[in-house]
């Protein structure tokens, strides 16, 4: 992992600190939604103390349409501040953004979490919400997006370290969820617990932050001159980093020995940059990946558009009131979702199926917009137009897998191929151009979840 004569990484700490720093920035995205039913709880006028986030409840009206709307405000945020970024860069410092940041997630957390001992008026609750899920993901967008500046000037290991822990997020968020469910406490203290968590895990990251001064491997990196930062928004762009400097495509959730360049290699390219011609054209990169970037806005289309706006709605078909009532839609709407999409992104390690010259991936990619219909039409009790067809749980945890394995598969290989298609000069430029369309399409899928919850 050192170049020559750097210092070792002693005991993996700083590995472990950007692991540990990458779950906590996609943390507060994962914990709100596995908690939909809970927030849809208190906005049908339950008391706080009636319901667990863990329930599987749904609002008989849900006159909110909670579901949509913390979707659009989690995912907004992260295209305005990939506009932003070059701007919040220059003006203020790295400490302050990223130490700010989780200073500020911390706090809006632990007012969530006290809002589950205050009764409010659903309304108010809606607001203060609401306005609390734009805050949350807009630092968090800034978090991404310089510590990723900082991971530029290391080895590319450490990347691929942070992006096993975003990529472990959802599956914490999920579980955190499910031992509250299982642990047997009153609802109110369930969800009490449930909402401290994340901000145990943001603890941990501000710790993680401030101990790698302290550290000589962190320093002996961290004191370079940074290289212009790539965000990362929620996803991979960092693959296209990896992929130009060792040629071939590198799994976020593959981290380990083999994920190592050649320090020879890696110092070689670092003198070959300044002999690299003048910075390309967007507009000529544009033209070279634009059906690969239009590919991934529609993955990101189609799985915001359903997911969770739809699928949190989705409940299981037996009439039993037991135990898998409670547990159905976070094991197999979050924590499969989570799982099967997290392989899903491994695969790239392994094969990259169809390549950059192929016309087929287009065609699987618009083939994933049959999932809104079949989402659609499993068993969503609150509708009003279309009927209920596949009400067998079986139908929806089969439609899950595929959903989830296909997205991660292809958002990781649209970001693996798109390097490919460019000349080696060009591939920063692709990368935000990558990172922009991935927001854009996160951003379009939750706008789209109003209409289709609309035409239930």
């Amino acid at each position: 992992m050192a170049h020559g004569n750097a210092p070792r990484d002693s005991y993996h700490l700083v590995g472990i600190s950007f692991f540990i720093l990458g779950l906590g920035t996609l943390l507060p995205w994962n914990f709100f939604i596995t908690a939909i039913p809970y927030f849809q709880g208190r906005l049908a006028g339950t008391n706080s103390s009636a319901e667990t986030p863990s329930t599987n409840h749904t609002s008989p009206t849900d006159t909110f349409n909670f579901n949509n709307w913390v979707t659009l405000l989690s995912q907004l945020p992260l295209l305005l501040f990939t506009l932003l970024n070059s701007f919040l860069y220059q003006c203020i410092p790295e400490s302050v953004r990223i130490l700010g940041s989780l200073l500020a997630i911390l706090l809006l957390f632990a007012l969530t979490a006290a809002l589950v001992k205050v009764d409010l008026s659903p309304g108010l609750f809606f607001s203060i919400t609401m306005a609390s899920v734009w805050f949350i993901n807009s630092f968090c967008a800034v978090l991404q997006g310089s510590l990723f500046g900082q991971l530029g000037t290391m080895p590319s290991t450490y990347s691929t370290l942070f992006l096993s822990g975003q990529g472990l997020a959802g599956i914490f968020a999920a579980l955190a969820m499910l031992t509250s469910l299982a642990s047997g406490v009153d609802p109110q203290t369930s969800a009490l617990g449930y909402f401290i968590t994340p901000c145990v895990g943001t603890l941990l990251s501000i710790i993680c932050y401030l101990s790698l001064p302290h550290l000589k491997f962190a320093r002996y990196y961290l004191t370079k001159k940074p290289q212009a930062p790539v965000q990362e928004l929620e996803t991979k762009a960092e693959l296209l980093r990896a992929d130009e400097k060792n040629g071939i495509p590198v799994s976020p959730q593959q981290a380990g020995p083999t994920l190592d360049l050649d320090p020879e290699k890696e110092l070689e390219l670092g003198l070959e940059e300044p002999q690299k011609p003048g910075k390309p054209s967007v507009f000529v990169v544009f033209r070279k990946i634009w059906l690969t970037a239009l590919c991934l806005v529609l993955v990101f289309t189609v799985t915001l558009s359903v997911f969770p706006a739809i699928t949190a709605m989705v409940t299981t078909s037996s009439n039993s009131p037991g135990k898998w009532s409670q547990f159905f839609n976070p094991i197999c709407c979050f924590l499969l979702f989570n799982v099967m999409d997290w392989l899903g992104r491994s695969l790239t390690s392994y094969f990259l199926w169809p390549d950059e010259d192929s016309q087929l991936l287009p065609l699987l990619v618009c083939l994933r917009f049959l999932f809104v219909p079949l989402f659609m039409l499993c068993h969503v009790p609150q509708r009003a137009r279309l009927p209920i067809i596949f009400w067998q749980d079986a139908y929806f945890i089969t439609f899950m897998l595929l959903f989830a394995i296909s997205n991660g598969y292809f958002v990781s290989l649209t970001m693996c191929l798109a390097p490919r298609q460019v000349l080696p000069h060009e591939r920063e430029v692709a990368g935000a151009l990558m990172t922009f369309f991935l927001a854009l399409g996160l951003s379009c899928g939750a706008s789209l979840s109003f209409l289709f919850k609309a035409l239930l």
